[in-house]
């Protein structure tokens, strides 16, 4: 995971996850509008998982 993956997740969530596939944007999505904190959580935890 790249430092400027890291800074955009931290800044626009869904934007980051855009390359894992349609489910993963539409969960750090709802998780975004929900509250910022847990769509930025759920964005890094889809990075860092290494089953990609």
């Amino acid at each position: 995971m790249s430092f400027w993956r890291v800074l955009l997740s931290i800044l626009f969530p869904p934007l980051a996850v855009l390359d894992k596939g349609c489910g993963s944007i539409l969960i750090v999505c709802i998780l975004t509008i929900l509250g910022w904190v847990p769509g930025v959580i759920a964005a890094l935890i889809i990075l860092n998982n290494p089953n990609n």
